[in-house]
């Protein structure tokens, strides 16, 4: 099972390099995030042509996430629990079974900036729910996955400029320090399980050339509980997409799972 996380930046402009990139790359499930679309609105029918079940979560004009699958999707649930006040479009999960079922959940973390202000303590408080739902998908004892854009640059090596960034919410310590207390709870961050060192980048700017720089940073992230981990056969980033006609800020990054 071939399973992927991309931030499209918006399925208006971009459906058409989704299209194109869903036809190579053949995933069997895409968990995308900022959709910028209501739910009515969201072109599914393209994607549906394709073969792939169709699930959101959208918002007018920001945010929003959906799920692409092959295989049927159960058990769908929107809104990351922790707070019935949150009406952003952030989260949402599904179970998938091939082989085996697997938890899907797709998430896009709050940015953040400006950092310390409300938008930043949003994220953090955020965090802590993600967290706590993390907890839950461990209790279970089942494969699952919490892949998306998370708006967290773990380490200096995923950033091309780490300097750039040191007081970015994106890379402040505490924002790092609230990924590594989910992680340390015991999931996989697939992509460093498989890949070392830098150079590894997920999103590069618009803006002062970073692409042709490859002033990049790793900002999306595949994490495993252990009994996902356990069946990951491969992981990448497509990054060549990046470099294509209108594209998103963020390319892909898939993992591949014996399920």
């Amino acid at each position: 099972m071939k399973i992927a996380t991309f931030n499209i930046n918006g399925i208006k402009a971009r459906h058409q390099a989704l299209s194109d990139w869903l036809d190579e790359a053949q995933p069997d499930v895409a968990l995308l995030q900022e959709i910028k679309s209501v739910d009515e609105g969201f072109p599914r029918e393209i994607f549906e042509d394709k073969g792939y079940n169709v699930e959101t979560h959208g918002q007018k004009s920001f945010n929003g996430v959906a799920i692409l699958s092959k295989f049927p999707l159960e058990d769908v649930t929107r809104g990351l629990p922790g707070d019935d006040e949150d009406e952003q479009a952030r989260w949402i999960e599904a179970t998938v079974v091939g082989k085996r079922a697997v938890r899907l959940c797709g998430l896009y973390l709050p940015n953040g900036n400006p950092a310390p202000g409300p938008k930043y303590d949003y994220k953090l408080s955020w965090m802590e729910r993600l967290k706590a739902r993390a907890e839950a998908l461990l209790a279970s004892e089942e494969p699952a996955l919490m892949a998306g854009d998370y708006n967290v640059i773990p380490q200096a090596e995923d950033a091309a400029k780490p300097d750039q960034w040191t007081d970015d919410a994106l890379y402040r310590p505490e924002t790092r320090a609230a990924f590594r207390r989910i992680l340390n709870l015991g999931f996989t961050e697939a992509f460093r399980a498989r890949v070392q060192g830098p150079g590894h980048y997920s999103f590069w700017d618009y803006q002062a050339g970073a692409w042709q720089k490859n002033n990049g940073i790793r900002i999306d992230h595949l994490l495993l509980t252990p009994q996902a981990a356990d069946l990951m056969t491969g992981c990448g980033i497509d990054k060549d997409i990046r470099d294509r006609e209108k594209p998103s800020d963020h390319v892909p990054v898939w993992i591949e799972l014996d399920a």
